[in-house]
Parts: C-alpha cells; structure tokens; sequence
C-alpha cells in the first residue's frame, strides 16, 4: 500500500489482510479502449469526455428525452437516445444502456456518480455483453453497496463504527438518530429523529425516498453526532495490489445531507488524524480487493474520534479538488486501470489548498426549492478558475434530475488564497435565468467560522437565515436597470433616451420594478446633453449609462453595474461588486394563492406526486402541519403539509400525477375557532 502525503506532513503506511480475492478477469491481460460511452449525463459526461478527448479516444452519449439537446449530447461523437423521461425510464435502465454501447460500437463504459455507478449488476451485464467496465469489480461493489453489510467488514477490519441502533427498541437516550439508506447516497433516505413521536413517521418517509432513488427501502438507525465533520480520503487502486490514499477532504458543509463546499486536505486536523484515516481508507479498500476510484467516508466528532461512514465506489462529485492539489487527472487513471496498467508505486507530492463549491439552481431561502427554466448567462470569471458544467448559455433546467448547474473550483497555494480566490470568482459571477444558490455560497465562504475553519454538518442549521438575508442595495439595481434602459444604444440618436416616455422636462419620468417582492419605483428627468438628473436620490450621481453597463457615485464611491434584459420577457438582471438582483417591472407570474379559495394547496414547483398520506381522502379530518402529499423533483421529496385544521374538501392530487407549478392539490377547509 502507498499513501500520499499530503501538503503539511509525510504520509503514512499499513497493510491489511486481503478479504476478496482478484478474479481472472481482474488480472487478465491489458485492453486498450478505443470508444468509450458514458452512462450518465450532464456535467459528469462532460467531464469524462474532456479526459476521453485529451486521450485520443471517441466518446458516445445517452440521453433521456429531455436530454435530446444537452451539452453533453452535442459534445460527444455519438449519442444513442433512451426513450422516456424519468431516471426510472432512462438512465436507470441497465439494458438499454449496454444496448445503446453495443450500437454505438463503444467497447468501454463509465458510469460516472449516480444513476447506476454503484450497482453491481449493471458492472456484471456490461462485463457480460464484452464490453469494459470502468469502475471496481462487481464483487467490491456488491460488498459497499449495503451500508449495513460495509459496516461488518469495516468491523472485521479493525475500522471504528458507531453502533447501530434498532429502531425498534430505540429510547430517548438514544436520541437524536440518523436514519440512512442501506443502498444508497447522496442525502436521499436519510433523516435526523429528535423526538421518539416521529421515529416512525420518518421511517416510512426515508424507505419510501430510499425505494423510489435505489429500488431498495432497507433504511438503517445509527446515532446522530451533533457538530460532527464529514472527512473523507480518495483512494484509487490497481490490479497489481497498489494502494493510494490520496489525502483527505472536507466536506462538511451540507444542506439536506448533501454536500455543498468541499476542499483538500481537510484543514485543522492533527496529523496523527490524518495517518488514521488514511490507513482505515487503505484498509477498506484492501478488505474488498478494490479497484479503481473509490472514496471512503467518515465523520470525526468534536473531539476528534473518527467513524466510518460508508464507501462510494465511484468518482465523486467532488474529485477536482484532489486532482487539483495532486496535479492527476482521475478520470485517466480510472481508464488506464481498467485497461489493466499499473499504477506508480508512489503517487505524486500534495501541493497547496482546493476548494470546491456546487452551483446548484435551488432558491435556499425557501426550503431549498430547486429551479428550473432557461438559463441565460452562466459565466464565472477569474484566472486559475475550473468550472465543471453541463450547461451553456441558453440551455433549459429541465425538473427531472438534479440542479445542479456547476462546479466552481479553486487552488491555490494556501487555504486563505484558494478561498478568496473562489469566492471573488463568485461574487462577480453572472448567473441570469434562474435563482441559484451563489449568493450563499459568496457569503458561506466569506463567514467566519469558515474562514477560521470551525467546519461541522450544523453549519447551515445555525446560519442559514443570516445566509439567505435578501441581497443588499437592491434599489441601486433598481436604479441601474431604470438607466440602462432608458439610454440609447450604441449609434442610436439621443432622442431614444426617452424610451417611449413622453419629453415633458417639468414632469420627471418614472420606471418601477420589484425585487424580491418590494418595490422600487425610480424618478428622473431626460437630459439632451449628459446622463439623467436624479429625482429624490441625494448622494448619488450619474456617472456615465448604457444599455448594458451604468456607473454610479454613491456618496463619493464609484461602482459599475452590469445590466442585461433578455428579451421578451420583463426581467432585469443586474451584477455589481455588491451583489447581483433579478428585476421584473410587474410580477412575472400572478401569485397562485391570489387567484385561489383559502386553505388551497398548490403546488410550489412542477413535480410528482410519490405519496399521499395513508387513508387520505376528501372528507378527513386533518391537523394544522400533518404531512398530506409528497412531491418528488429534481432527486429531492417535498412534503406537502395541513395549513390549518380542519377538513380536507378537496383532493385533487393522485398517486404518480405530475404536476405543473401553481396545481391545485388540495383544500382544506379550516374549522371555526371554538
């Protein structure tokens, strides 16, 4: 076994009892790939395929009928189309996948991260259909994928586990609990229990979430560490019994269980930490006979105690940031192993700090809500800066998978600079279409526990109101948007500064936009000769408009402001170093609940419907908050809740129904007060 080191210390070495042993397969003589398919989409088809590139290899795509027009659809040599529109349709069909290989005359396939990337028979059909799978063999896969079954071989290994607890006979002393999936992850079939009242509730909940995401409902309790830190070491291995511990990364930061910034190597740790985690990560992948990627799991508790979590047997959404510290590609080395080559005895020399931040097209405000519409303008800016995306500019967000738009990462040689690099790049990011998540990550970054690297999964528990605190100077945005466009264009006579309002130099023209749901009305007279004069705007100054950029001085302190109006449609984007606002000049959607009886249940977002509460029917009783309705989109469950007490007179919802934004669900009708 080889560990590397990472950027503070010498690494560290242990061996551990084989469990599995390599079949023939394993060991047989080296394959060269020629056309690779990847059975995935979005950004992680795009990623590989830039590495498949680069390698001189052709590359095959799938897709999904929403899917026919993606990014990486149109950079791929070929692509074969999977009839349908769900996960459940498409990329979750194995068979259609090794029949799109086989047409395609791909001879190797990468499952990229999720989907079916940790699904044993799938690794197995496409072994059996001749084709090269990129990934561990079938056998390590089949040993990590139950949680429960990956926790008895830790064991066996001498890897520290938090014991489990059933369910069953679970007590107020065993509180809080973490519920989990047996056969899955990324946050979904998993739940905290804090009070034994809603044990079994969330139960159901978490195997009704883990069978819909992994076809399997197994869920498990363990207890539920408060403050803990997710630290996790990349691991990649030969067929020739080469072992890499390739450090340690931090991944604390979550929302809903999934990860939200992650960086490399996890910082504030003792080094004696770090050699412990390394060597229970080569132990498990030692126990399994591992090949491959893989990245093993852990939390470390307040006091430094650290506990396997699980082992994704897969590249991670986050492996940019050790390729970035260890200067590797891990999609190349991926390939190259499965094409039976070795790998180095020791692995390169850490250098400098990566951070990592998932640009997601959710509104965090409102429980996370996940976006979907046109995405105008994505553009990150900043030297040294790698964005991983799947989209382009114009491209739909599309409700059927994840939303997550882009990766933004950064290096540099210490965390201080790795993190101000990031979050400057942010900060003057131009994200027009959709509500994102930028403004949180700009402030997650810029907080002080982060900063000082006081990193645990409560973080956005604590701190998310303050994080998600509506976007200061929003009626200088107003004020910009009003500007540009009321002047000219580039060749355009003077005149057509008026923008249609009428020349009455003693009447002041007025515009007036909303911004997250206020309103900001700007006053001013036209000038033939020079910018605007304000109205009622003391210590601000017009500096210089146009229709895309206006300048202004605010109490003797210049700014430009960027602004863009997309085209038949009413809203305003507008980006300065303070931040960025999205502008309507009237409500672009009539709120639903305007237009709709009291006690209506819409829903918040398009969606399915993949619950209704047991019994459910028009003409029950229910209480104020009782769950009602779960709406799947995008990967994630929405609960649909009780606004009042009272009768449910209405229950438009059915079991599998997709639902568009606005739908009346439901509606309850409150009981009269006593």
């Amino acid at each position: 076994m080889t560990t590397s080191p990472e950027p503070t210390s010498p690494g560290s070495a242990a061996s551990e009892p084989t469990v599995f042993e390599p079949t023939a397969s394993d060991l047989a003589a080296p394959k060269t790939i020629g056309s690779l398919l990847v059975a995935n989409r979005g950004e992680i088809a795009v990623r590989i395929f830039r590495t498949a590139r680069a390698l001189g290899l052709d590359t095959v795509a799938v897709y999904a009928d929403p899917d026919a027009g993606a990014l990486h659809v149109r950079e791929a040599d070929a692509a074969v189309r999977l009839p349908g529109a769900a996960p459940a349709e498409t990329y979750l069909r194995g068979e259609l996948l090794v029949r799109a290989a086989l047409a395609a005359g791909a001879d190797a396939v990468h499952p990229g991260y999720g989907f079916l990337s940790e699904n044993a028979d799938f690794a197995r059909a496409v072994r059996a259909a001749g084709l090269l799978w990129i990934g561990p063999p079938p056998e390590a896969i089949e040993a990590m994928a139950s949680k429960t079954r990956a926790k008895e071989l830790m064991r066996a290994a001498g890897v520290p586990l938090l014991d489990p607890v059933d369910p069953a006979a679970a007590t107020a002393a065993d509180l809080p609990l973490l519920l989990k999936a047996a056969a899955g992850g990324g946050g979904r079939g998993m739940r905290v229990v804090r009070d034994l009242d809603s044990l079994k509730e969330e139960l159901e909940a978490a195997a009704a979430e883990a069978r819909s995401a992994f076809g399997d409902g197994e869920v498990f309790a363990e207890p539920y560490v408060e403050r803990g830190r997710h630290v996790e070491v990349q691991v990649l291995a030969d067929a020739h019994g080469t072992v890499w511990a390739l450090g340690t990364r931090d991944c604390s930061l979550q929302r809903r269980h999934q990860k939200v910034i992650e960086e490399a190597p996890a910082p504030a740790l003792p080094e004696s930490l770090r050699a412990t985690l390394r060597e229970a990560a080569v132990a498990a992948a030692r126990a399994v006979s591992y090949q491959g990627a893989g990245t093993v799991e852990f939390l470390v508790t307040a006091d430094g105690r650290p506990y396997f979590l699980e082992m994704n047997t897969r590249l991670q959404v986050e492996h940019p940031v050790t390729e970035a510290v260890f200067g590797i590609d891990l999609v190349a080395l991926q390939l190259r192993i499965a094409e039976g080559r070795a790998l180095p005895l020791d692995p390169p020399r850490a250098e400098g700090h990566a951070v990592e931040a998932r640009l997601y097209a959710e509104d965090p405000a409102r429980d996370w809500r996940p976006q979907a519409g046109v995405l105008h303008t994505l553009s990150v800016p900043g030297d040294g800066i790698r964005i991983d995306t799947g989209f382009a500019d114009g491209d739909t967000v599309g409700v059927h998978y994840d939303p997550m738009l882009a990766k933004v990462i950064a290096h540099a040689p210490t965390r201080a600079e790795a993190v101000r690099a990031l979050t400057r790049a942010l900060a003057r990011a131009r994200i027009h279409g959709l509500t994102t998540n930028r403004d949180l990550l700009v402030r997650s970054l810029r907080h002080p526990e982060f900063t000082a690297a006081r990193l645990d999964t409560g973080f956005y528990e604590r701190h998310l109101a303050e994080l998600t605190a509506a976007a200061p100077d929003a009626a200088r945005a107003a004020l910009a948007a009003a500007l540009a466009e009321a002047a000219p264009a580039a060749g355009a006579p003077l005149a057509g500064r008026l923008g249609g309002w009428r020349n009455v130099p003693s009447q002041p023209q007025s515009r007036s936009y909303t911004v997250d749901g206020t309103t900001y009305e700007v006053r001013y007279h036209a000038a033939r000769n020079g910018p605007p004069q304000l109205v009622d705007q003391p210590g601000v100054r017009v500096v210089a408009t146009g229709p895309e950029s206006v300048t202004l001085e605010v109490d003797g302190v210049r700014r430009m402001f960027h602004v863009k109006h997309e085209s038949n449609s009413p809203e305003v984007y507008v980006d300065s170093p303070l931040g960025a606002h999205t502008l309507t000049r009237r409500p672009r959607f009539t709120e639903p609940q305007d237009r709709t009886e009291p006690g209506s249940l819409l829903a918040p977002m398009p969606g399915t419907v993949v619950r209704i509460a047991e019994g459910l029917a028009t003409g029950s009783a229910v209480t104020a908050g009782q769950p009602l309705l779960w709406l799947e989109a995008m990967k994630m469950e929405h609960r649909i809740v009780s606004p009042a007490s009272g009768t449910l007179t209405a229950l438009h919802a059915a079991l599998g129904r997709q639902v568009e934004f606005g739908a009346l669900l439901a509606v309850v009708q409150e009981e009269p007060p006593a």
